[in-house]
């Protein structure tokens, strides 16, 4: 057992402050304030963690990662598990492989890649819940920096032999509502039971209202990728805040404003954080490649050396923690964002997402910076700047 004490710990109830975590056999069995019965009867001692003065935080659950710490999902099996371990560094304790528009025997391989990850399990390296396919079923005009030469229209045969290669690993599919097929292949998704996005997508606020209104309950990346939110059409971006559906959003203070951040967090349960992350998030500025194309990072921004735009992010969760406390929104709001409301997205609620009783203890230690100090998976202590203190038995 091991007892985490003094941390203003962020529960859905709210915070408590202190608060006291008994994580047990790799759960959490206890959250209050003040003193918790130990169940002193047991064999183990508990040990005891002083956390006075951090914050204690449900670990990160990121929908939509491409990369990190100099690693590209798309160019190995080994780079791909890099970037995982990379990002769970930064309290990303579950993870979502985001996969752009590629061949489909392209594809189908990192799929199976993904799918090795997924089976496998939580280990030290990360825990990896399975697959987002961001394409190939997405409008040339709203690519952004999506290969143009893979696209295809929406197609159900192409559909199953990528989720046959996924080995029960596809979670998410991004798609563009309003193309010819797209119908279809959501409804597929949807029977192979996986959720289906709207993204990288022309459509107006008629197209994008009925699709949601099909089955689609999450949004790529809102206002990127997308027409622009305007007052006479308001596009995807304006027909997913009207449905109350799920919103990833970038908080990397590039892609979106922070005014657009509090509009979508005026209804908590929507805010979606992701990162967006590519293989420069962590490895500092230069030149990369994404979907086969040049990237260039300056000053932290990832764009197409070819037309200038932006190529995914070099965001991790922290720093899109901290910006949106930054901008306004209560920590319980944030928390929410970057770890309950992602896990409902997957159907993983029941299990993560939250620090709550019988949920896993996947935890993040935050300083009164809310920079991460240690982070904790399935009970046991995996990144950060190393495993608190412990007072002993």
């Amino acid at each position: 057992m091991i007892l985490l004490t003094g941390a203003k710990v962020v529960t859905p109830g709210g915070v408590l402050d202190p608060g006291r975590v008994l994580v047990r056999d790799g759960l959490i069995a206890q959250v209050g304030r003040g003193d918790l019965d130990l169940d002193p009867g047991r064999a183990e001692p508990a040990e005891r963690v002083d956390l006075t003065g951090a914050w204690l935080l449900p670990g990160f659950v990121d929908l939509h990662m491409h990369g990190g710490g100099g690693h590209d999902v798309a160019a190995s099996a080994a780079d791909m598990a890099g970037a995982v371990a990379f990002h769970q560094a930064h309290g990303t304790t579950r993870t979502l492989v985001s996969l752009v528009t590629a061949p489909v025997a392209r594809l189908a391989e990192q799929l199976g890649w993904v799918a090795a990850l997924t089976a496998a399990g939580p280990g030290p390296d990360g825990h990896v819940v399975g697959a987002h396919l961001e394409g190939p079923f997405l409008a040339a005009e709203r690519r952004g920096a999506q290969p143009a030469e893979h696209l295809r229209r929406p197609d159900r045969a192409v559909f199953a032999d990528l989720e046959a290669a996924a080995a029960g690993a596809l979670r998410v599919i991004t798609v563009a509502p309003e193309l010819p097929g797209a119908a279809a292949v959501v409804a597929a998704a949807l029977e192979a039971g996986a959720v289906a996005a709207a993204g990288h997508t022309d459509a107006t606020y008629a197209q994008a209202s009925a699709a949601f209104a099909a089955g689609i309950t999450l949004t790529t990346h809102v206002f990127n990728g997308m027409r622009p939110l305007h007052h006479r059409e308001p596009g995807t971006a304006g027909a997913a805040l009207d449905a109350g559906v799920a919103c990833e959003l970038i908080n990397d203070g590039v892609h979106v404003h922070p005014a657009l951040l509090r509009l979508v967090a005026a209804e908590p349960e929507r805010l979606v954080l992701v990162t967006d992350a590519v293989d420069a998030a962590g490895a500092g500025d230069g030149e990369y490649v994404l979907g086969g194309h040049p990237v260039r990072v300056r000053d932290g921004q990832a764009r197409l050396v070819a037309g200038g735009a932006l190529a995914g992010s070099t965001l991790t969760m922290d720093q899109a923690v901290r910006r949106a406390v930054a901008a306004g929104l209560p920590i319980e709001v944030v928390a929410a964002a970057a770890a309950t409301n992602p896990a409902r997205v997957l159907g993983l609620d029941a299990r993560c997402g939250a620090i709550a009783p019988g949920l896993d203890a996947d935890l993040v230690v935050l300083d009164a910076e809310l920079a991460v100090t240690a982070v904790m998976a399935g009970g046991r202590w995996v990144g950060g700047r190393g495993a608190p203190r412990s007072g002993g038995g």
